[in-house]
């Protein structure tokens, strides 16, 4: 599957219907994000079953601003709609590659689990100190 450009309106859609996706944060001006994206369109081709999409900043400056993107290129990673990585800077295409294995093998009952204990201890922080 090659990449997918993404904007605000298909933004959501796409991270809910789709059990993994990539996003690439970028824009035309950024060199490191025009040597990135061979790579990521490569990657994108093997593996059918991720969805690699991109989204310019510039174009997209509300959905990159939602997201706290302040350095180009970042690349997120989502698993059943939940953010499993996120990392400003080009990936060597290797490196990628092994992302996206790391990321089809997470546990996300695992993840979920983290992700409840995590918001409880927030929860309990939160109500010793009000």
């Amino acid at each position: 599957m090659a990449t997918v450009d993404l904007t605000h309106d298909t933004f959501e859609q796409t991270i809910v219907d789709n059990d993994i996706v990539f996003v690439d944060f970028w824009a035309e001006w950024c060199g490191p994000c025009r040597m990135f994206a061979p790579w990521y369109e490569e990657v994108s081709e093997a593996h059918d079953d991720v969805v690699f999409a991109k989204i310019d900043t510039e174009h997209e400056q509300a959905l990159a601003a939602s997201f706290n993107i302040r350095s180009i290129p970042t690349l997120m990673a989502f698993r059943d709609n939940i953010v499993v990585f996120a990392q400003p800077g080009a990936l060597p295409k290797d490196a990628l590659e092994d992302l996206v294995g790391q990321v089809k093998a997470l546990d996300m009952d695992d993840v979920r689990r983290q992700i409840a204990e995590h918001e409880a201890q927030e929860h309990e922080a939160a109500g010793q100190h009000g």
